[in-house]
């Protein structure tokens, strides 16, 4: 049995485990991270990998980061969460390991585990969205991660799906991910509680009566509770994704698409309104195979999971 370490590097931690080549973690560790300081986070990345490696052979690293990593798996060019410009990532984990290194988007890592471990394990094409603060994505097509000419495909979060919609970080407006993320979810939530308190007893109850304070996991519980705005607020989140994913299918056509991320966890409460949303928008949908729509399995390792796997490769 052979082993690789995968680290997922995300704004506020570190997480990293030594992975088998069946996708099994077989210990890992965690860290916050030094987001402002550069030669920090390289630092981190690097005693984590010396922590968990051990006596055991370890025969490369994965580090899946949030940023534009480049095409070669070297460098990221830049990291909004991070202070992370055009970073040698690669040079520096290697020349602190001495092992080969590889640096991958943290989200084409996790789509990655999904594919290779997870909930699209047998397919051969699919598109894995995740649903976060933001939306973010991986795509698979004929057994192969998608990363474009300059490495930075799968950026779906950022399509404009409303024009001149709200504003979005990246500096335009109407993206995707400011109306089917867990962000817009609790901008729903938070506005109806605003406007109409009478409405939003329950999910006022789980805030203690401030609609600031309402969260996505409230949103969740109170959903599942059978609550009438909760649902609406859920329904209104995904149809706005199901409309996204018909435009990536009608472009990709995959065998599968999975739903991961934060807002995922509301389960078949998010996944069955988002696939009818989907339906009422996919192209020629009388005459095609629609791709299945399922829910992501690996949960929170699938970063760190997936980014392992790639440093085989």
């Amino acid at each position: 049995m052979s082993y690789t370490i995968g680290v997922d590097v995300g704004g506020t931690k570190i997480a990293a485990g030594v992975v088998n080549e069946s996708g099994e973690v077989l210990r890992s560790a965690r860290t916050t991270t030094p987001a402002t300081e550069v030669d920090a986070v390289a630092t981190t990345i690097a005693n984590l990998v010396e922590q968990l490696r051990g006596t055991d052979e370890i025969l490369a690293v994965g580090v899946g980061a949030a940023g534009f990593c480049d095409a070669t798996r070297s460098q990221v060019v830049y990291a909004p969460n991070l202070a992370w410009r055009n970073e040698p990532l690669r040079e520096r984990i290697e020349g602190a390991t001495g092992l080969p290194t590889v640096v991958e988007n943290d989200a084409n890592a996790a789509a990655w585990g999904e594919f290779r471990f997870g909930a699209a394990k047998e397919a051969d094409s699919a598109i894995v969205v995740t649903l976060g603060t933001g939306i973010g994505g991986g795509i698979i097509v004929n057994n192969q991660l998608v990363r474009g000419f300059q490495g930075f495909a799968g950026e779906i979060g950022h399509m404009e799906i409303k024009a001149g919609g709200r504003r979005c970080g990246c500096g335009l407006r109407g993206c995707w991910e400011r109306y089917g993320s867990g962000t817009a979810l609790v901008h729903e939530a938070r506005e109806i509680a605003t406007v109409a308190p009478a409405q939003a007893g329950r999910l006022l109850e789980l805030a203690g009566g401030k609609a600031q304070d309402i969260n996505g996991q409230m949103v969740t519980q109170a959903a599942q509770e059978g609550d009438p705005i909760a649902l609406d607020v859920i329904d209104t989140v995904a149809r706005w994704v199901g409309r996204g994913l018909a435009n990536l299918v009608a472009v990709l056509d995959p065998q599968m698409i999975v739903l991961a991320g934060g807002v995922a966890s509301a389960g078949e409460t998010l996944r069955e309104p988002v696939e009818r949303a989907f339906d009422r928008h996919l192209t020629a949908r009388l005459y095609r195979q629609a791709p299945r729509i399922c829910l992501a399995q690996l949960g929170v390792p699938a970063g760190l999971i997936g980014a392992a796997d790639l440093a085989r490769l």
